[in-house]
């Protein structure tokens, strides 16, 4: 009677184990090897760009025609029935430096939100001025806003002497050779712009 012979381990191929008695193909993953992939698709459409991306920084982003800078930025608490609710509140100064100035204020729960939303008011309150040649005031201008008093003054070859938020909104503004001075004790900087900002206000177009 013929015995059966079972083949040796050393005669079994790696990729082919024995499982009942039935030799199986294993995967290629499994066995070791790189699956074959097709070839690679692009999400790129025609000039190298992504197919609804953003563009990159090397795309056509436009920066903000305008400088824009922070005058005051404080918590403020609302008291509720469930307790203290905080916000923050932003003042902001926003110009060219052309001739076109504007002062806005926002608050909002964060600090960005609040940012933008004096940024959009800024350009809503934003004038146009009347300047000279050498950018600076023709006449004599003051106004009051609130507590705060500002009187600026043409001083020609002097440069821009202003301080507090006052030499902001002027610097933003694109105005020089002036001198301003806050007649009022007041040291609120969004008051002292606003009153800046409505003394320009009269020599605007």
């Amino acid at each position: 009677m013929a015995t059966e012979t079972k083949p040796q381990e050393s005669e079994v191929m790696a990729d082919t184990p024995i499982v009942a008695g039935v030799a199986t193909q294993v995967p290629a993953a499994r066995a070791g090897k790189a699956p074959e992939r097709g070839p690679r698709r692009d999400n790129r459409g025609r000039g190298g760009e992504r197919r609804g991306g953003r563009p990159g920084r090397g795309g056509d982003e436009r920066r903000s025609e305008f400088a824009q800078k922070l005058i005051g930025i404080r918590r403020v608490a609302r008291v509720m029935a469930g307790g203290r609710r905080f916000n923050f509140s932003v003042a902001i100064v926003i110009g060219d430096k052309k001739g076109r100035v504007g002062v806005g204020l926002g608050k909002a729960a964060d600090t960005a939100l609040a940012i933008d939303k004096a940024t959009r008011a800024a350009k809503r309150a934003m004038i146009t001025l009347k300047l000279s040649k050498n950018k600076s005031l023709p006449y004599n201008v003051s106004a009051k806003f609130c507590a705060s008093e500002v009187e600026i003054r043409p001083a020609p070859g002097r440069g821009l002497v202003a301080g507090s938020s006052v030499r902001t909104v002027l610097e933003l503004g694109g105005v020089s050779d002036v001198t301003a001075k806050i007649i009022s004790r007041s040291h609120n900087p969004v008051n002292n712009a606003r009153a800046a900002l409505e003394a320009l206000r009269q020599l605007s177009k």
